[in-house]
């Protein structure tokens, strides 16, 4: 009778149940059509503002005299991945395509430096199937980002969104052409913020991390918030098969959008400073105790500039940089992205830890190119296609050059003599004409002579190895 009882309970607490649980996965399977709905809408919204970016590039020859290929350059391992040639001196033409997104109803887009660095011919390939010749407005290696221009109107956009406000777990959506497949779409999450890898030239990277699929192709194109608006300019992955690893970078559309711009008001990037060198290793918690710093974060000042902005507002070497404009330093790739971004003449209030106190203290910024700290190499220097910094330098660092003498190659002209030697950025050049040279005064004055004898022979050293290479100026 017991066991009766029993087995009509059960009957009867099922019939009870079933209802009830059949409603909660109901609402389980409501609430994922509602999500994927969102990913479709955001998808139709998109993809009619992403392009692809086709690019054409004349290679004269496939070694140079330092037995590099230009298929090794990033430029083709980006588009291309490893490729095999006839080595052989006859020009040729090397096609590759990433992608970007139109942000002005009059033809402006987004994409990446890398896309379009040294490319002879550039066509934007639209949804709808028009092609259409594409001009660069500007670039800027430092931070991989580009605008280029389509002449047109009546575009369809893609709206900029705020990625300060992105959160790690949020969704996010990529759009782009990966390997050539045009209108990709994937759906992935926030992985991380504030990566910092090494792979731009000025090293201003300030990374957006996300598991959605990035492929070669996918270069240049928008990462998505829910609502449809760009968060991110996709830039690179990180793999160790050339493919899609789970990892995928994205530059924040907040810094992306301060140099586009600064691109099309003037067609290049002016970064601010305030002249202080900061501890290369951060503030780490032995060396906060040691000066009795009890907070997070924070920036170490190891040497402030003299004639610098810093020094005429009273910045001192162990200060520590705890506020910028009220909001807390995190630490050195923070502070430093955030005041390049700043326009010369900004004036900005530093919040110092100084003997145990807080103080405040104003600083106006200053244009880096007006600085000690700049890249001003000499008209020659130029002509030739170099652009160097001395070996002690944040860029010589970024760059990851060792040594303690001679002055590092910051930047390469595309096309020019030195691109054309083989040279390329975080190279060493210990002498030039037979003058050993240490600073950048000491390269230009060297280099004096070859405006008469149109050409230079340099030392150049990459690793262990040093090499002459003779520059010659064009006519």
């Amino acid at each position: 009778m017991n066991t009766l009882k029993r087995c009509l309970a059960m009957v009867l607490l099922v019939a009870v149940l079933s209802p009830i649980v059949s409603a909660a996965e109901e609402n389980g399977i409501e609430t994922l059509r509602k999500t994927s709905k969102a990913f479709t809408e955001v998808a139709k919204k998109a993809v009619p503002a992403v392009v692809a970016v086709q690019v054409e590039q004349e290679v004269k020859s496939d070694v140079d005299m330092f037995g590099n290929s230009p298929f090794d350059d990033e430029f083709f391992r980006r588009f291309f991945g490893p490729r095999s040639s006839p080595r052989n001196s006859e020009p040729r033409i090397r096609r590759g395509q990433g992608s970007g997104f139109i942000i002005t109803s009059d033809g402006y887009v987004l994409t990446n430096n890398h896309v379009v660095d040294s490319a002879d011919k550039i066509t934007v390939v639209l949804k709808d199937g028009r092609k259409l010749d594409a001009k660069v407005i500007g670039t800027d290696p430092d931070s991989d980002v580009a605008v280029i221009k389509v002449e047109g109107d009546n575009f369809p956009i893609i709206e900029l969104g705020d990625s300060d406000s992105l959160e790690i777990g949020e969704w996010v959506i990529a759009v782009g052409n990966p390997f050539g497949l045009a209108e990709t779409v994937t759906v992935g999450v926030v992985s991380a913020k504030g990566r910092q890898v090494g792979i731009t030239e000025g090293g201003y990277e300030d990374f957006i991390q996300t598991d959605a699929a990035i492929n070669p192709g996918n270069s240049g194109g928008p990462l998505l918030n829910l609502d449809g608006k760009a968060i991110g300019i996709n830039s690179a992955i990180i793999s160790q098969s050339g493919g899609y690893m789970g990892i995928g970078l994205a530059i924040p559309i907040n810094m992306a959008n301060a140099v586009k711009e600064q691109l099309i008001s003037g067609g290049k990037v002016v970064r601010g400073y305030v002249g202080i060198t900061m501890n290369p290793e951060g503030l780490t918690p032995e060396l906060a105790e040691s000066f009795g710093y009890k907070g997070e974060g924070g920036v170490l000042i190891t040497e402030v500039l003299e004639e610098s902005p810093a020094s005429e507002a009273g910045l001192k070497q162990g200060d520590i940089i705890t506020q910028l404009n009220g909001k807390p330093v995190s630490g050195n790739d923070f502070f430093r992205n955030t005041v390049s971004l700043m326009a010369p003449g900004t004036k900005i209030k530093l919040t110092v830890f100084r003997d145990g106190k807080e103080k405040n203290i104003t600083v106006e910024v200053a244009s880096l190119s007006d600085s000690k700290m700049s890249t001003k190499t000499s008209e020659v220097g130029k002509k030739l296609g170099l652009s160097v910094v001395p070996v002690d330098s944040d860029v010589a660092r970024q760059l990851g050059a060792k040594g303690d003498q001679g002055v590092v190659v910051a930047e390469v002209t595309s096309r020019s003599p030195a691109q054309n030697a083989g040279i390329r950025p975080g190279m060493i050049i210990l002498s030039v004409n037979q003058v050993y040279v240490n600073s950048v005064g000491e390269f230009n004055e060297a280099l004096k002579e070859t405006e008469e004898t149109r050409s230079a022979r340099l030392l150049i050293k990459t690793g262990r190895m040093a090499q002459y290479v003779l520059l010659r100026l064009n006519d």
